[in-house]
């Protein structure tokens, strides 16, 4: 479990397939982020749940099999690429974002980006029939980061677009600062917004 709020970004050293499975090799960019962690430990990768393998020489290895791979943008990695990082939540933890399982749902593209003077507007679409998962400033985790819809922007049979919008200090800390126009994201729609649209389409039937 995870609450959206990223501790670090991670460089991504090496990336080796293992037949549909991509072993991936990160190096976080702070000193001790590894302390205390062992292998079997779970760590969020882009806002997805993996399990480390390996810690050496400040730098841990995880394995994407082919599921994951084609659910979120990780098989979309290169070397010298850098994923947002968030350790599990302890339960003595405060609550600063939102209930994040790391079990993402969908992934978005970056279809607009707007510089503004204080912060900046990303625009993702993804596909409509997420529509129900999603509110006016309700809470939705982008990459493994907790962030509010600041707008619904359009809606089509197909697809629909919503706007985030991103303050200096999560811009400096994520890797939204490399992210450009046509880029995958990944999404986790608010957990308790899934479980009430199940109960609704189940009393329905």
């Amino acid at each position: 479990m995870f609450t959206g709020i990223v501790t670090d970004m991670g460089k991504v050293m090496s990336i080796i397939p293992y037949g549909d499975s991509i072993m991936f090799s990160v190096k976080p960019t702070k000193k001790n982020y590894l302390k205390k962690i062992i292998t079997g430990h779970s760590i969020a990768i882009n806002g997805a749940c993996m399990t480390i393998e390996k810690t050496e020489e400040g730098k841990f290895n995880f394995t994407t099999i082919k599921e994951s791979l084609s659910k979120t943008n990780l098989g979309n990695l290169t070397k010298g690429k850098f994923v947002n990082l968030e350790k599990p939540m302890l339960m003595s933890a405060s609550l600063d974002g939102h209930i994040v399982q790391g079990h993402i749902d969908a992934t978005g593209k970056v279809v607009k980006i707007n510089k503004l003077e204080n912060s900046w507007e990303y625009y993702i679409k993804f596909d409509s029939k997420f529509r129900d998962n999603i509110i006016y400033v309700g809470s939705i985790s982008v990459n493994g980061i907790s962030l509010t819809i600041s707008d619904i922007i359009k809606e089509t049979e197909k697809d629909i677009t919503i706007k985030v919008s991103i303050i200096p200090h999560t811009y400096k800390v994520t890797n939204f600062q490399f992210l450009s126009v046509n880029d995958k994201v990944n999404l986790e729609f608010d957990m308790l917004g899934k479980y009430v649209k199940r109960i609704l389409k189940r009393d329905l039937k």
